[in-house]
């Protein structure tokens, strides 16, 4: 399975009402993935990889994450095309709706991963001197970034929480602070410069 490439603009990724002959077609073709048909699953990859990844990327952020999230909702849809209901939503729908969830249990996970990390070294006491170096430089980083946080507006650090911790897409950052999708994608830009400059991330 090759890896989309990431699309030029977020028009490639946004959610809107296919044509009624893209939907059948997707519609079609969930039904041969249904039946173990290949040459129906890549057609369908063809025409979705670019959207699943916009979602993914819009999501995420890092390439790489968002490459990797979009093979595991291909390897989703491949399992579960049969449990497809055309009678509940499109086909388009039902893979952002995928591609959405997939991409927020990254974050989530990734999320659940560091504070256990940070629990465990808390909670750890026989530990030797190169454990305690570690500990002591991450906990150095945590600090530094909320620290750099700080230094964000009140806009852009609600912003920036709630696209990479809340796991919001750009558009649903925009309706929770009732603001418009430009206007949000300014804030957090400007607001990842701004912490990569106090980090020192060149």
């Amino acid at each position: 399975m090759e890896t989309p490439n990431a699309p030029h603009s977020e028009a490639h990724a946004a959610v809107t009402d296919p044509p009624a002959d893209l939907s059948h077609r997707l519609s079609v073709l969930l039904e041969g993935i249904g039946r173990g048909d290949q040459a129906a699953f890549a057609e369908f990859y063809q025409l979705t990889s670019r959207r699943v990844f916009g979602m993914a990327r819009r999501v995420l952020i890092d390439p790489e994450l968002s490459e990797d999230t979009t093979q595991e909702v291909f390897l989703q849809v491949w399992q579960n095309a049969s449990k497809f209901d055309p009678k509940a939503g499109s086909p388009l729908s039902w893979l952002m709706t995928i591609s959405h969830r997939r991409a927020v249990d990254r974050v989530r996970s990734s999320q659940s991963s560091t504070d256990r990390e940070a629990k465990y070294g808390a909670s750890t006491q026989d530990i030797d001197h190169d454990s305690v170096a570690d500990q002591v430089g991450s906990r150095l980083e945590a600090e530094a970034v909320v620290r750099c946080l700080e230094t964000l507006t009140e806009t852009q650090q609600e912003s920036v929480r709630l696209a990479y911790y809340g796991g919001l897409t750009y558009r649903e950052v925009a309706e929770r602070l009732n603001a418009a999708v430009p206007t949000i994608k300014s804030r957090i830009r400007d607001g990842l410069i701004r912490l990569k400059t106090c980090l020192g991330v060149s």
